[in-house]
């Protein structure tokens, strides 16, 4: 199997023409932790497969889409607080898919073929007003981050392709000390994934209604005009018991690395995250993001 290099790059606007969608509920656990899975209690989802697809932005400027989803929310390397002396945020590192859509005139989404990945903070405002699962990701410029500079190529979506190797970390750097967040994960470990997750997703964008949490994000992708590309990050891992109990300061680095163990293991990706000017290397994903004071 060939090691994994970063060497996709992805230029801003390639990143605003492209969707924004993510999955709720795709590592066993994280919903519970993150005090959300009350919310999907009314929602009809088959045993161990994730609760939905929710968009976290949409391009073009339809009044078929709630304005707030047109606001680009992705950084490299900012988040940017709501304007909320509550506002309760917390770092969501997941892998994040950069695919091609493509659609049929009568059906909408009819396939999803991924072609890098990379870290993502699906980053959340753990907001008691919101009514939609998207309220709590996009609530303007910075809300999210992406490594769009430090992707993988993806050219094997399966079990015998590069994620079955790699791992996904997060670590909060506050007053220079690098604190771990959440678990070290094996990619691997998503419950759904490879040609599963991508008919997973299909059948979403194609069935899912609005109701819940969850919007029909199948109206809303033809309503942007179908774009032919999205970013799709895929689920949040568990987090450790510093990073279930504390929210992001203004101050703090957010940290999320998807990396490839054969190459440098756990304990070398934290030394060299020890560094506070380290920028990565070939064998990893680096996602490094600046909390603003809003």
């Amino acid at each position: 199997m060939n090691r994994p290099t970063t060497t996709l790059t992805l230029d801003d606007s390639a990143l605003r023409r492209a969707a924004g969608l993510g999955v709720a509920g795709n590592f066993a656990g994280h919903l519970e932790q993150a005090g959300e899975a009350a919310d999907f209690v009314d929602v009809k989802a088959q045993a161990n497969r994730p609760k939905g697809v929710f968009p976290f932005y949409l391009p073009g400027a339809s009044t078929d889409v709630p304005t707030r989803l047109q606001v680009y929310p992705t950084s490299v390397q900012t988040i940017t607080p709501p304007p909320s002396d509550q506002a309760n945020l917390q770092i969501e590192p997941e892998v994040g898919l950069w695919c091609e859509l493509h659609y049929s005139p009568d059906r909408g989404v009819l396939k999803v073929v991924p072609l890098g990945f990379g870290a993502f903070n699906d980053c959340s405002w753990r907001n008691p007003a919101a009514n939609k699962i998207s309220e709590k990701k996009n609530w303007g410029a910075n809300s999210q981050g992406f490594a769009s500079d430090q992707l993988f190529v993806l050219d094997d979506f399966t079990e015998q392709g590069m994620l079955s190797q790699v791992r996904l970390a997060s670590f909060l750097r506050r007053d220079g000390v690098l604190h771990p967040y959440g678990e070290d994960a094996p990619v691997a470990g998503y419950g759904t994934l490879y040609a599963d997750l991508l008919d997973w997703l299909v059948e979403r964008l194609q069935q899912q209604g609005d109701g819940g949490p969850l919007e029909d994000v199948g109206a809303m992708l033809e309503a942007a005009g179908c774009p032919d590309h999205a970013v799709v990050a895929i689920g949040a891992t568990r987090y450790l018991p510093f990073g279930e109990t504390t929210f992001l300061k203004p101050g703090d680095e957010a940290v999320v690395a998807v990396y490839d163990p054969r190459e440098a293991d756990a304990a070398a990706l934290r030394a060299a995250l020890s560094d506070p000017a380290w920028t990565g290397a070939p064998w990893v994903s680096l996602l490094r993001q600046q909390v603003s004071a809003g």
